[in-house]
């Protein structure tokens, strides 16, 4: 064989490689995974932190509908374009259509069509359904644009209904439009209020074959779901078709928060019919996310497909959220109805900020280096706008939902570790702004130096977690050179102490005039917000969220010993939880831990903070075993925008951010041979672990870089440099290792 002979086989065979491990990884994800019990994921099409959630509504309300879709129903009622996943309040939902093969006369409320869930199928960046009415239907997605195909029945008449009035839960249509282009394109829009009182939507549809007609209908007399001086300016519209004698109809849909010009633009985004070609290219880019975290399992581990459909199903959903809400240019409108541009980049909304801070927004810092300065200054920009960081940012808007200011842990954590394109002094600016708000009980949480139960709701919560996003600010402070405001705002972090009560070893509430309110029963939750002292909790939980001061905690227990005792007891009391109105969050409980529930994600970190890590390993390899399940009802809980499921991803790597903005990361129990990390700079870190398997689960000992290593925790520097992080494991614990001081994770400062 002549010498360019053999180089052009081996080209090919380098190609045919190439091409065979091309998205061997999205295989591994289950969209459906989180879309049954409480998860509230939806299954439609996306690709990661794309603005168009193309996906099936069941047209139920409630609370397990939060996402417009739940496993447990068997109709549908339209496929909408955006959509929140793992959320516990339900909106969005926008843009809904229909297909169906006769006009529908039920034009204002849900038309719904049963279907069986064995002609459904869904995987990253696709979703298709045959429906009982003779019509499939199957979806894909670019970053503003949704591509939709319907192969109707023959001899039947196709029909498009777009149903602007379609709602979930607190959603209610305010305006709507839809307006005829020509023979092929409609344009028009959704404007409502919700949970975000402010929602606006511009949309353009363009249809691979003519239009026949269509239909506006005008919604006179259906206020029910309607603000009475509002209910004749709403309007629904169908799209009839003629015979299409079994060919498919396919059809691109655009949105911009800005104008439909600006939507009509976004369909360019797609610039032919070629279905297949869109999913592929939405696979790639899915494939590209999932490559940052490389898994490899040990030969002949039986648990090893599972587990890695848990894993990059979590990778997955740690895409979700925040998503695009700019045009391609940073161009969007705000909730004022201001229109604005970001200077560099792109705006993004959805910032479930109470849970994502935890867990997600630390593994943007290593997985998402590049959209994440986007994501920060997207929340600056909500600063510049409104005066305060976001609490809860949902189509711009403040719904001030949950607790604390956790857009400074995010933002400390992102100053802290370096980010390029980020301006520190901006940062520190509307942190201060966020810490000296006049509202949800800061000024009395400044006065009192805790917040007494009778001047705010949720007294206990909004401390210890005012205390803690004091603590982040202080070491911005620090870093910025503003001693006098370090020791501001370190007083302030020891604003839990007032909390604490030594008799009954919880954190409870306490009236203005110091005395403690009475009865009090740590195993009491309440949604009640106006005489709750915990949200979403109790004092079991909250007892436990000192993250910046885990040693100053064992401190007020009088001993490391009885701290200890105090953390095995919370796994082990009763899971009872007493009042009449529980909050449905408190869910996948091992005792009084709730995994479902974000405040218990990094308690069973805590035990390495305090010399037994081996407790820790033992605790989160049986979380990962117990709250984790490659099915609908896959979740213990919310999924909550990607934070329970960041939670997995961590943990099941073997490590976790216990305190989110101190920039180390305390070790679990891998449960993988070999993870490896992408890297800035070409770099990867791998994570190896010898002899691992379902009973070696303690770590006998480590070395990084081929040396021994002997903390119970990494920094983020030593992440970022790359290498080889190794862990020997066993099935018995090494309570030697990580029990000297020198090895625990750093406590207060």
């Amino acid at each position: 064989m002549k010498s360019s002979q053999k180089y052009l086989c081996s080209c090919l065979l380098v190609l045919a490689a190439s091409v065979a491990s091309a998205q061997n990884l999205i295989r591994y994800v289950d969209p459906f995974i989180g879309t049954g019990g409480h998860g509230h994921t939806y299954p439609g099409a996306t690709v990661p932190f794309g603005m168009v959630q193309l996906s099936p509504d069941n047209g139920e309300q409630g609370w397990d509908w939060c996402s417009g879709y739940n496993y447990s129903s068997q109709t549908i009622s339209g496929f909408s374009h955006l959509h929140l996943s793992g959320t516990g309040c339900g909106d969005w939902t926008d843009i809904s259509v229909m297909p169906n093969t006769s006009l529908i006369n039920d034009t204002f409320n849900f038309f719904k069509v049963p279907f069986d869930h064995k002609n459904e199928k869904a995987s990253p960046g696709f979703y298709s359904v045959a429906l009982d009415n003779g019509v499939k239907a199957s979806f894909t997605a670019t970053e503003r644009c949704g591509l939709h195909k319907y192969q109707f029945p023959k001899d039947c008449n196709p029909v498009l209904r777009f149903h602007l009035c379609s709602s979930i839960n607190w959603d209610v249509p305010t305006r709507t439009r839809i307006y005829l282009e020509n023979d092929s394109t409609i344009v028009g829009y959704r404007y409502s209020h919700g949970w975000a009182n402010v929602q606006r939507v511009y949309f353009a549809a363009r249809t691979s074959k003519p239009i026949k007609q269509l239909y506006v209908y005008e919604a006179i007399s259906h206020s029910q779901v309607l603000q009475e001086n509002e209910k004749d300016s709403v309007y629904n519209g169908e799209i009839e078709f003629a015979d299409l004698d079994g060919a498919p109809l396919l059809m691109k849909v655009a949105l911009s928060s800005t104008s439909w010009d600006k939507a009509i633009e976004a369909l360019k985004e797609i610039k032919d019919w070629n279905f297949e070609q869109i999913k592929k290219n939405a696979e790639n880019k899915w494939e590209a996310e999932l490559e940052k975290l490389q898994v490899q399992t040990n030969k002949g581990d039986t648990a090893s497909e599972h587990l890695k459909r848990i894993f990059y199903t979590a990778v997955y959903h740690t895409c979700m959220a925040p998503v695009l809400y700019s045009d391609i240019d940073g161009t969007y409108k705000n909730s004022k109805g201001q229109v604005r541009s970001m200077a560099k980049g792109q705006r993004y909304t959805v910032f479930s900020l109470w849970d994502t801070f935890r867990g997600l927004n630390p593994l943007f810092t290593l997985t998402q280096q590049e959209r994440n300065k986007d994501i920060l200054n997207s929340m600056l920009a909500f600063y510049d706008e409104n005066g305060l960081l976001p609490v809860w940012d949902l189509s711009t808007w403040e719904t001030n939902c949950m607790s604390g200011y956790h857009a400074v842990p995010v933002l400390a954590d992102a100053v802290l570790k370096n980010t390029p394109g980020l301006d520190a002094n901006r940062v520190y600016e509307a942190m201060l702004a966020s810490a000296h708000q006049t509202v949800r009980g800061t000024p009395d949480y400044i006065k009192y130096g805790y917040l007494p139960a009778d001047k705010g709701s949720f007294s206990v919560t909004l401390t210890v977690e005012y205390a803690y996003d004091d603590w982040c600010i202080a070491q911005v402070a620090r870093k910025l050179g503003k001693m006098d405001d370090y020791k501001t705002f370190m007083q302030r972090a020891a604003s839990w102490k007032q909390l604490f009560d030594h008799q009954t070893g919880f954190m409870r509430g306490k009236k203005s005039d110091g005395s403690w309110v009475t009865p009090f029963d740590p195993y009491l939750a309440s949604t009640d917000w106006e005489t709750s002292m915990y949200e979403e909790g109790n004092a079991w939980q909250y007892t436990f969220f000192v993250p910046h001061d885990v040693r100053g905690l064992a401190k007020e227990f009088g001993s490391t010993d009885a701290f200890i005792v105090k953390l095995d007891s919370l796994f082990t009391a009763s899971s009872d939880i007493h009042g009449s109105s529980t909050p449905p969050d408190m869910s996948g409980l091992i005792g009084q831990y709730a995994h479902g529930n974000e405040p218990s994600h990094h308690i069973a970190y805590m035990y390495s903070f305090v010399g037994q890590p081996w407790k820790t390993q033992a605790r989160v390899r049986n979380i990962i075993e117990t709250m984790y399940h490659d099915n609908p009802d896959g979740y213990a809980g919310n999924e909550d925008c990607g934070q329970m499921s960041a939670w997995a991803v961590w943990s099941m790597a073997g490590l976790f951010p216990a305190n989110p903005a101190n920039g180390e990361y305390v070790f679990g129990s891998p449960v993988f041979s070999e993870i490896k990390l992408k890297v800035p700079g070409g770099k990867n870190m791998t994570f190896k672990a010898k002899n691992n398997s379902s009973t070696n689960l303690y770590i006998q000992s480590i070395t990084l870089n081929g040396k021994p290593y002997k903390k119970s925790f990494i920094t983020h520097a030593d992440l970022m440099a790359g290498g080889i992080l190794e862990f020997a494991m066993g099935d018995k614990p090494n309570k030697q290792f990580g029990a000297d001081a020198a090895a625990w994770p750093s406590g207060v400062e």
